[in-house]
């Protein structure tokens, strides 16, 4: 049974009217329910390609799961890469997960074609594969060196950011002091920055001007408070500045190590500023080319399904390399009585993929197939079926 939460892309030996076939399917599927829309099944192109021969087929079938998997895991990323930018507001994705600026069903159940002009069907399947291999991994690099980019600038904002919060005893004081709180240009006094515990501040008050043997009397002064903290400032002699800050630690008064500068609190001001512009600027960017990019790692991996779809066909089927191929988008709910519908229609195929396949290589490649018969018994359907997963979901 395939997942409930993916598009099916199905194979199917040709034999007539293509038509036919998915009319069929569409009227019994409406018979299951009459909710069922007939726009959730549709013909899906499957090419001629050159088939090459059999071990070659039998080499790239075995290849083929582990670049389903990178490709898969690719798309993955780059739509994770979209929820996270957009705080995972699904409205918000939804206008982002798009194909050729259309919704995804709109191009597997209407718009799909072959895209013959980058990938075109005179090329051997293996050089298709390696192409369209070449073309995801440089997505997939692209996206993580920008993304790497992006994370190092973000977090270097966060961190200046998370600064300016918290209480106190951690945050940034440049927006919290003024030029005012400290003793300028003095060769032997100095103002130190002291966060003290609300539940503590009647004891600085009895103890600040006893803390060191050179502290100005009644120089304490509160510049601000929060709900954990209260900072003072207090003058002292620089010649028993260790001494205070030891005395400070041990009756649990914070010393907040801050030296007054207008040329450095402009620095970080600014500093803090370029980092917010060029955060923003990295983060439009690569929300735009990670919208390019899974329409782009999106269509190359329904390429690749695509081609998985012929070559198990061969082995299945047989020669001529004639398919149909058929998309369903099942409704979750309506998921395994639509595939029980699918696979009671299809079972025909059941009893002839093999003796098939026997036929259209010639009598005397039966004992050269049966070398390869557990790979073509893995097959668990009676037709060759893969799945497009809901990327959203």
């Amino acid at each position: 049974m395939p997942s409930e939460q993916s598009t099916w892309l199905i194979s199917a030996p040709l034999n007539g009217d293509s038509e036919g076939l998915v009319q069929e399917l569409t009227s019994k599927l409406r018979q299951q329910s009459k909710s069922f829309s007939p726009s959730s099944i549709a013909e899906f192109g499957i090419p001629s390609f050159k088939t090459g021969t059999l071990d070659s087929l039998i080499a790239l079938s075995e290849d083929l799961p582990k670049q389903d998997t990178f490709f898969t895991n690719t798309v993955a990323k780059v739509v994770d890469t979209l929820r996270n930018l957009l705080n995972n507001d699904p409205s918000k994705l939804s206008q982002h997960i798009l194909v050729n600026e259309g919704s995804i069903e709109e191009y597997l159940l209407g718009q799909w074609r072959w895209n013959e002009g980058r990938y075109g069907v005179q090329k051997g399947l293996r050089d298709m594969v390696d192409t369209l291999s070449k073309e995801m991994t440089s997505i997939d690099n692209n996206m993580r060196a920008k993304l790497t980019n992006y994370n190092l600038v973000k977090g270097s904002l966060v961190q200046m950011q998370r600064k300016k919060t918290g209480n106190l005893s951690v945050r940034s004081l440049v927006d919290v002091v003024s030029k005012e709180d400290f003793v300028q240009d003095s060769e032997y006094l100095e103002t130190l920055l002291v966060a003290v515990p609300k539940n503590l501040i009647k004891n600085w008050n009895t103890k600040y001007e006893r803390l060191a043997s050179m502290v100005v009397p009644r120089s304490a002064s509160s510049i601000a408070s929060d709900d954990e903290y209260t900072l003072f400032s207090v003058v002292i002699f620089r010649r028993v500045h260790d001494e205070f800050i030891q005395q400070c630690r041990e009756n649990k008064f914070i010393n907040r190590d801050f030296v007054y500068s207008e040329e450095e609190i402009n620095k970080q001001r600014q500093e803090l500023d370029m980092a917010d512009v060029t955060e923003r600027e990295l983060w439009t960017e690569l929300l735009h080319l990670s919208r390019i990019n899974f329409s782009e790692s999106f269509q190359i991996l329904v390429h690749l399904k695509v081609i998985r779809l012929f070559v198990e066909s061969v082995l299945r089927y047989g020669l001529p390399a004639n398919y149909i191929g058929i998309v369903i988008q099942p409704d979750s709910k309506l998921a395994k009585k639509t595939f029980s519908i699918v696979q009671s229609h299809l079972s025909y195929l059941g009893s002839n993929s093999h003796s098939k396949s026997k036929k259209s290589n010639g009598g005397d490649t039966e004992e050269y197939i049966g070398e390869y018969q557990t790979l073509m018994d893995q097959e668990f359907f009676d037709f060759v079926l893969y799945e497009v997963p809901w990327v959203t979901q």
